[in-house]
């Protein structure tokens, strides 16, 4: 997710670590439509959810009452692992007749996308949109680039910390007030409890570990004048590094089962009691709510360096984008309105716990649903971006920063010399992406 005068992100975000490496995926040609069908089969590709038949029960209603209005339209749903989804997009890009009409990307690939010539400009149908006028100044940022609209916001989502209310009561402990008490707390209760994970976390869940970046000062890159260099192997950064990275081993998450962990992982670890604290999103409390530790839970913000201060956590979210392939654009659009416009929003919100983009039905979910409070704090606090550059997206896919953390913590490579590497290949992603 990207904030400067092309595109910014909107505060929200999912868990998007592990990617296929794709950077070698080749450049886009000319992929336009020809024709525009107003009947046949739309194609559409949604994102596979920890926890998915919540999503999935609000999707096919919606989906119903579309193909109830549009006479001869038939909608297909398949829905694809994040893990896998920049190669497959990717693919699909480059491969008009087995792509899809519509798709849900993460709003960090944005400028990315664009840039390969896979989205569909639909300026002016959102322009024309009643709905869109409500829609959160920074959410619709996340879908424009110079000036055009290439989708339209799906959810926003921020992170913060779940923890275990029997276990920090059994202990006789408080939740975390700073960094520091964050992770001398996960190995008080590892020491304690070796069955648990003091708090789950994943060498491949680089926007968990983000936060921890940020609240020592560093930054994952500089820009000036629009050219970006990484600052990954900053001094502040790479306090940050150290404090993520301490949390692997046998004294709270043992490197051999973490470093490979995404964040859905770390959230299937929370929710399955295997551990006492997870750093989880709000669109993570349905799969929470359905597992084991349900009426054992509570959630805070991430703590942040000094005492009582929040962490600043990864804004994001998702949205919703019509190829520019797609030989049904306006039935594409049409879907497109009809999964993220409000009405089935506000029942995402109650099926999986994301938080609409629209500010009104934003507001409505706050007042009826309790656990939204220390998401919304945590936005309140002051969320950060990943780099706006078109590059990000083959950084985050070729594993750049999960690979410097699980090099970190298996020992191959000291934190130094890890980062530097890492700054390397960032550095080349970005003079690559222009």
């Amino acid at each position: 997710m990207k904030l400067s005068a092309r595109i910014a992100a909107p505060v929200a975000a999912l868990v998007l670590a592990g990617l296929t490496a794709t950077a070698c995926a080749p450049q886009t040609s000319d992929t336009s439509a020809k024709g525009d069908d107003k009947s046949g089969t739309l194609r559409v590709w949604l994102f596979q959810e920890v926890g998915n038949k919540p999503k999935e029960k609000v999707v096919d209603a919606a989906v119903a009452e579309f193909e109830k209005a549009h006479e001869g339209a038939k909608v297909e749903i398949e829905y694809i692992p994040v893990d896998t989804r920049a190669q497959r997009i990717k693919a699909a890009f480059n491969d008009p007749k087995s792509a899809p009409d519509l798709i849900e990307y993460g709003n960090s690939d944005t400028a990315g996308y664009v840039k390969d010539g896979g989205l569909a400009d639909i300026t002016e149908e959102f322009g024309a949109w009643d709905e869109a006028r409500d829609t959160d100044p920074i959410a619709k940022q996340s879908v424009t680039v110079d000036g055009k609209v290439y989708g339209a916001p799906f959810f926003v989502g921020v992170r913060a910390l779940y923890y275990r209310t029997d276990v920090f009561k059994d202990l006789g402990i408080d939740p975390p007030k700073s960094q520091d008490e964050l992770i001398s707390t996960a190995k008080k209760i590892r020491k304690a409890k070796p069955d648990l994970y003091g708090l789950a976390v994943g060498g491949a869940y680089t926007y968990g570990a983000m936060p921890f970046i940020w609240a020592n000062g560093g930054e994952l890159a500089g820009e000036t004048d629009g050219t970006y260099k990484s600052g990954i192997n900053s001094e502040k950064s790479r306090k940050g590094i150290e404090a993520y990275t301490s949390l692997f081993g046998d004294d709270n998450c043992p490197a051999a089962k973490c470093a490979s962990m995404g964040g859905n992982a770390t959230v299937t670890a929370f929710a399955s009691g295997k551990a006492a604290m997870a750093i989880g999103g709000d669109f993570s409390h349905a799969a929470v709510e359905a597992g084991a530790v349900k009426g054992k839970y509570a959630v805070v913000p991430l703590p942040g360096v000094a005492e009582n201060s929040i962490a600043p956590a990864f804004a994001g979210g998702n949205n919703l984008g019509v190829l520019k392939s797609s030989s049904h654009r306006t039935l594409a659009v049409g879907l497109m309105k009809s999964l993220s416009g409000k009405k089935t929003q506000a029942q995402m919100f109650d099926a999986m716990g994301f938080l609409p983009t629209y500010t009104d039905v934003r507001d409505n979910a706050a007042k009826k649903e309790p656990f939204v409070a220390p998401f919304v704090q945590t936005l309140g606090a002051g969320a950060k971006f990943v780099p706006a550059s078109p590059a990000w997206g083959q950084i985050d896919a070729s594993l750049v920063l999960p690979t410097m953390f699980q090099e970190i913590v298996s020992g191959r490579k000291d934190v130094a010399k890890a980062s530097d590497d890492a700054a390397k290949k960032m550095d080349a992603a970005f003079t690559e992406a222009g």
